[in-house]
């Protein structure tokens, strides 16, 4: 019989577009579980496309909306949060540095990394 190391309160993570690399690293933290649909219900979801924050948050207020970027660019941060995300991430960053960002969005903060915190 399999033995299963989650949590009983693990954060289930959306990935849209899915991204097996990252589904990877994220599922290897203790108390993150990736899962692969909206009808999961997670708790976060990552995204690259800040044009794909309203509909994720229609289908379900609850979940925080991260989104994922690669660089930063003048008023970002500021087009992200207004577009209703949780905050804005660098995709190739640390994976600790991400899984606390998804804790903390999960938790209601709104998280914006500070590289990327440009004006």
């Amino acid at each position: 019989m399999p033995v299963h190391h989650r949590p009983a309160r693990s954060l289930r993570v959306l990935l849209d577009p899915p991204d097996p690399a990252l589904a990877l690293r994220l599922g290897l933290q203790p108390d993150i579980e990736v899962v692969s649909s909206a009808m999961a219900r997670p708790a976060v979801a990552l995204v690259e496309d800040a044009g794909s924050v309203p509909a994720l948050l229609a289908e379900d207020p609850e979940c925080r909306v991260l989104v994922l970027t690669g660089s930063a660019h003048p008023g970002l941060s500021a087009a992200v949060l207004a577009a209703g995300a949780a905050g804005l991430v660098l995709r190739d960053g640390p994976i600790e540095e991400l899984a606390d960002a998804i804790r903390r969005a999960s938790m209601g903060e709104t998280v914006v990394d500070p590289a990327l915190d440009t004006p």
